[in-house]
This record gives structure tokens, C-alpha cells and sequence, in this order.
């Protein structure tokens, strides 16, 4: 294994082994830290759920999915974020990257969220989604993660112990050399982060060029594009061709959608103009209603004719007024576990493709389904691959994070495998 990588949910660890399959590396996704030893693949990203449970839990886990890395003789490390930054003042980001670092014992790491292919860019350390300040943008309402502030030197000095400095992009545009030199001015000034502006492709090759040798990389998914170079000069990648290559499935095709991202709504919105849909409701769920039951009974009367679409998405204002009736935490549990239960019942009426949108979502739709690891395979949108779970029956999946994709995402995934 050549690179060894820790997301702090599911979906966010999908689209960061889209990223390296692209490059050439072949890439497996474990569901949490497997018990058996590495599969054989250049990369292994263990997905964790860790981006919005206490610190220490989260520094617990990753520090548990760094140890099995480095058993199986991972050589270099990757600790993969939101490209919101999506966190709290209190973590969870910071503390996982001070754990990582103090476990790897290096002085000097990184943390660059940019991904602009899907509209996140950094500029003298101020985040940007798409032409807005990430504290101007749909992210400034999320519900767990309230992301208020866009200057992320000041964001993740207040959740780490390390002094936290800033990697301009002049220079990052004088290339992987002048970004080293960068780096080792910042140490030279007691810094142990650096913040790296990023604003175009080039710039995460630049970025990932620069990154060669350091044992820790801690990033959106966008830093992996550059990453893959390094050990295909290095002549480690003998499989790059073949590495996004899945068999065919068939099967029955489902989707269920729990975010209430601005772009998922408007994937929903646009299923629903030409093809069946169910909405699942919370506050009939929380009441006792057969929710799921109904939905099943309507799924199981349409899925063999075509795809079908269950969905709790819903715009911002409707998500505030439930959460403030039920709880946001209550009202987000009943919401994962019944799409959970109804990606399970699509399964046993036959369904082996299987789309769902939403990081928390998936999370619970895989432990639901049992899923330990999964193959990576082609790109559908930036950041988002078809991926195929191991074992019978084998699924192909595609987990969503909410806010990617363009406007016709579902159907233009479901003709990918058709």
C-alpha cells in the first residue's frame, strides 16, 4: 500500500478515492477499521463517521484507522475533510490532525479543503463556494456545522494546538519548489499547519508535487488530483489502465436522498418532474406513522417497471422548523435509520444499484446493508464515483455528499450502468 487515508464520513471518503482511481491508483474503501489485513490496491481510504461526533471520539477513531494503516505498511498518510471545512470551533478537524501528527511524529503538515472542479476554492486563506464566502453560503445554515467564518487560518487556530499560517497562492504559483521553500519558512516561524490557497487544478498538482515525502497530508479531496504523480514517477503504479474498471450489474435501480443540501434539493426537484417519488416525512415519522412500510409497499409496486426515488430532502426553512419541534439530533437519527431500512427493503426486492445522497445517509445505509469495503470505479460527477461493494450480493453504489452533482445527477449515474 502506497497511500493510506482517514475521511471523516463515508461520502467525503468516496469522492477522495474518486480522486486517486483517477490519478491510477487502485483504490478500496473500507467501512470503518477492518479487523483483517489490507487488500491488495496502491490506496486504502478508511471511511469513518467522525465528522460530527465528540472530538475525542473522533480522535479515538482515527488514531484506531491510523495504527491498522500503518500494520499493513502504508507509506505516506492522508486525513480527508470536507471541502466546506466543515467543523466547530471546538473540532472535530484540529484535534484529529494534532493526534495524527503526534502519532506520526511530524512537526509540519498542511490542511487545504480546496476542491474547484466543484466550486471550492481558497484565496488568501479565505474558503470560496463557487463566487461566495463559505461564511455567505448555504453553509453558514447547516445544521450541525454552521460555518460562519470564511478565513480558515483563523477557523482552524481555534481547534488545534498548532500555530496555524498561511501558504499564499504567489506561492503556489511559482510552483512545487518555491511551495517548499513556503513550507519551510513557516516552521522556521513555529508553525506546524500550513494553510494552502489553492484556485485551480494546477494549482492541487502543485500542491501535491510539494506534498512528496510528507508523512501526513491532511486535505479535502482535492489535494489527492496531485498526489497520484508522485508515485507514478517514482514507477509504483503498474496498474493505472485498469484501475476504474467495474463489471457490469444488473438489477433493479433505487435512490434515497436524506440531505437537504441546495443541490440536492434541486437533483430531487428535477427527478421528480418526469419520474416517481415518496417523501418521507419526520414529523410522521416521530409520531409513530408506518413511513417506511408505506414506502416500501409504493416501491415495491414500481421498482421493477423503472428506478424509483424515497427522499427526506427538503429545503433549509422546513429542516429549521422541524428540528426546532423535534431536536436536530432526533430528527436527523429517524431520518437515517428509516432511509436505512428502505435501501435494505430495495435490496431484498432485488435492487443492485443503489444511489443515496447524503453524507450521514449513507453512513447509515451501508452499516444498515452490512457493507465492509467497496472498489472504487468511474467518475459519475466531480467527487462522486460509481463503486461496487465486495461480497454477495455485490451493489453497486453511488454515495452523494449533498452538495455535489449537477441537476441531473440521478438519471445521468443510473445510464452510466445501463
Amino acid at each position: 500500500m502506497l497511500l493510506g487515508c482517514i475521511a471523516d464520513d463515508f461520502t467525503g471518503a468516496t469522492d477522495l478515492a474518486n480522486m486517486l482511481v483517477g490519478g491510477g491508483m487502485r483504490c478500496i474503501q473500507t467501512i470503518g477499521v477492518p479487523r483483517e489485513p489490507a487488500p491488495d490496491a496502491d490506496a486504502v481510504v478508511v471511511a469513518l463517521k467522525s465528522r460530527t461526533i465528540a472530538p475525542q471520539d473522533a480522535v479515538e477513531q482515527s488514531l484506531a484507522a491510523l495504527a491498522w494503516l500503518k500494520a499493513n505498511g502504508c507509506r505516506q498518510f492522508y486525513f480527508k475533510y470536507c471541502s466546506t471545512f466543515d467543523s466547530t470551533p471546538k473540532g472535530n478537524i484540529g484535534p484529529v490532525i494534532d493526534a495524527l501528527m503526534q502519532a506520526l511524529g511530524t512537526s509540519f503538515t498542511i490542511a487545504c479543503p480546496a476542491f474547484p472542479e466543484a466550486g471550492r476554492t481558497i484565496f488568501r486563506g479565505y474558503l470560496y463556494v463557487g463566487d461566495m464566502l463559505l461564511s455567505e453560503s448555504g453553509m453558514k445554515d447547516h445544521p450541525l456545522t454552521p460555518m460562519k467564518d470564511a478565513n480558515l487560518v483563523r477557523v482552524l487556530q481555534a481547534q488545534t494546538r498548532q500555530k496555524v499560517g498561511l501558504a499564499r497562492f504567489d506561492s503556489v504559483a511559482r510552483g512545487a519548489a518555491a511551495l517548499r521553500e513556503r513550507f519551510a519558512a513557516l516552521q522556521q516561524d513555529g508553525c506546524g499547519i500550513a494553510v494552502v490557497d489553492a484556485v485551480s487544478n494546477s494549482d492541487l498538482d502543485t500542491i501535491g508535487a510539494a506534498c512528496a515525502g510528507m508523512p501526513l497530508v491532511t486535505a479535502g479531496s482535492g489535494v489527492a488530483l496531485g498526489l497520484p504523480a508522485n508515485f507514478r514517477k517514482a514507477g509504483q503504479l503498474a496498474h493505472a489502465g485498469e484501475a476504474a474498471r467495474l463489471p457490469r450489474i444488473d438489477g433493479y435501480a433505487g435512490i434515497v436522498s436524506g440531505s437537504c443540501s441546495v443541490a440536492t434539493n434541486a437533483q430531487v426537484a428535477e427527478w421528480k418532474k418526469t419520474r416517481p417519488a415518496f417523501r418521507i416525512d419526520a414529523r410522521k415519522l416521530a409520531a409513530g406513522e408506518a413511513q417506511v412500510q408505506a414506502a416500501l409497499d409504493w416501491t415495491r409496486a414500481r421498482i421493477a417497471r423503472e428506478p424509483v426515488l424515497v427522499y427526506a430532502t427538503s429545503p433549509p426553512e422546513q429542516v429549521k422548523a422541524v428540528q426546532a419541534e423535534l431536536g436536530a439530533e432526533h430528527a436527523g437519527r429517524i431520518i437515517e435509520q428509516a432511509l436505512a431500512a428502505l435501501a435494505q427493503g430495495m435490496v431484498e426486492l432485488g435492487a443492485r444499484k443503489l444511489i443515496v445522497a447524503g453524507g450521514e445517509t449513507a453512513g447509515a445505509v451501508v452499516n444498515r446493508l452490512g457493507i465492509k469495503a467497496l472498489r472504487i470505479g468511474p467518475q459519475i460527477d466531480p467527487g462522486v464515483p460509481w463503486t461496487l461493494s465486495a461480497g454477495e450480493p455485490a451493489i453497486a453504489l453511488a454515495l452523494k455528499s449533498g452538495n455535489f452533482g449537477e441537476t441531473d445527477f440521478f438519471a445521468r449515474a443510473l445510464e452510466m450502468l445501463t
